[in-house]
């Protein structure tokens, strides 16, 4: 069970919840128990699970992630000029594994699962796989 998904992202650095959709993916196929793939297919975008509940946290994410990898740094030879972003996606990562049980994402109380965009504004794709037990 596979499904890919698209999203629009309208600034270069963004966290977007995409939880919501992946709960409905689930609820879709009837999957209860197993694990669910979450991966970005970008070089410059990746996936994480952090906090849902105070927007303060993306804001405070994103701000550290331009601290240690700015944007314009001059030692980058990258031609594209997206150095940074590449660096992000690294450190983030492009993937995450999630638990299902009961036929729902296995999260904490203030976690969400997001699509990080760090070399936007752009039309992106994220893949979920869904491995049942």
């Amino acid at each position: 069970m596979l499904k890919q998904f698209d999203v629009k992202t309208d600034r270069r650095d963004q966290m977007l919840d995409i939880t919501s959709e992946i709960e409905s993916f689930l609820e879709e196929k009837g999957a209860e128990e197993g694990i669910v793939v979450v991966s970005s297919l970008h070089t410059t975008a990746g996936i994480t699970v952090n906090e849902n509940a105070d927007p303060d946290v993306k804001t405070d994410m994103l701000m550290r992630l331009d601290e240690v990898y700015p944007w314009n740094h001059p030692k980058d030879r990258h031609a594209e000029g997206n150095t940074a972003s590449h660096l992000k996606t690294s450190t983030v990562g492009h993937a995450q594994t999630l638990i299902i049980h009961g036929g729902k994402l296995q999260l904490g109380t203030w976690q969400g699962v997001y699509f990080c965009e760090f070399d936007g504004p752009r039309n992106r794709k994220f893949l979920v796989k869904i491995i049942p037990d």
